[in-house]
Formats: structure tokens, C-alpha cells, sequence
């Protein structure tokens, strides 16, 4: 089982469609840096996410220890995922985030990445969710993705 440390829109993404508990179901220990706990329960309070990430006792919050590397990241990211990605980096963790820019960033940087889509995959080549429907939710839910990547994503699944 490995670490994990995972940006706010994955949390929020999956806490939106009941499916927060998979990162339990598939990683040891779930890592958030202060940031993302800030803007997913603190700012966040009464928004998807907030009471599910607070209400966990398996998502640890942890400080990031490089203050400079989270400045410099912050010149082309926001605060929450500079500071998972140099989180992440720091604890040799794979790094759950959705946002391009930052996933550039932190592939530069050698970090394994995945993301929402991906927990998703992972959970239902286990079978334990249909990726069609859990994707359909989380695209009503607001969670962005072009119909070219939908399709694939989809039809990658189903073997096609």
C-alpha cells in the first residue's frame, strides 16, 4: 500500500459523489498539507468535502516543512497545490491532483501523479464502482472534462 497526499478538488470531487472513502481502500495513509485543509474545511465549511475530510480520522494533515519551494510554486499555482506537490515530494508520496498546470509542475519535478479519474479507474477495474455512472455523477456534480477525454475514458474502460 503506498502514501498518498492529495490537492482539495479530488477530495471535494469525490466527496461530492460518496466515493472519499476509496482513497482508504487503496492507500495506507492519505496525507493533506494545512492549505488543503484550510480551503476544503475551513473556507470550505458547508460545501462538499468539508464535513467528510473533517470527519475522518484516516486523512492526516501535515506540514510541509520547504516553505521557499510552496513560494516559488506559488508564483504559477495556488497555495493548496503548491503545497501538495512539494508535500508530496517530500514524503516520496504519489500525488492526487486534477489541476493541469500543477500536474506539469509536479511531473517536472518527478512526482508520481494521479487523479480523481484515476481513483475511479482503479475502483472499477476492482468492480467495486460502474465508471460510466460514477463519472456521469461527477461531471453533474461540476467536475469538468471535455467530451474527447470522456470518451476515452469511457471507452478505455469498457475494453473499446
Amino acid at each position: 500500500m503506498m502514501i498518498v497526499v492529495c490537492n482539495s478538488t479530488p477530495l471535494i470531487a469525490l466527496s461530492r459523489i460518496g466515493k472519499l472513502e476509496l482513497l482508504r481502500e487503496y492507500f495506507s495513509e492519505v496525507y493533506i498539507p494545512q492549505e488543503v485543509y484550510d480551503e476544503v474545511v475551513t473556507r470550505g465549511s458547508g460545501l462538499s468535502g468539508a464535513k467528510e475530510v473533517k470527519s475522518v480520522d484516516w486523512i492526516k494533515v501535515e506540514m510541509v516543512t520547504n516553505e521557499i519551494a510552496v513560494d516559488s510554486l506559488c508564483t504559477t499555482l495556488d497555495r493548496g497545490e503548491s503545497e501538495a506537490i512539494v508535500l508530496a515530494r517530500e514524503k516520496n508520496a504519489l500525488l492526487i491532483l486534477d489541476d493541469g498546470d500543477g500536474r506539469r509542475i509536479a511531473r517536472s519535478l518527478g512526482i508520481k501523479i494521479t487523479g480523481t479519474i484515476g481513483i475511479l479507474l482503479l475502483a472499477a477495474e476492482d468492480g467495486r464502482l460502474d465508471l460510466k455512472r460514477s463519472i456521469d455523477d461527477l461531471m453533474s456534480a461540476g467536475f469538468r472534462l471535455s467530451k474527447k477525454e470522456y470518451g476515452k475514458i469511457v471507452s478505455g474502460a469498457m475494453g473499446g
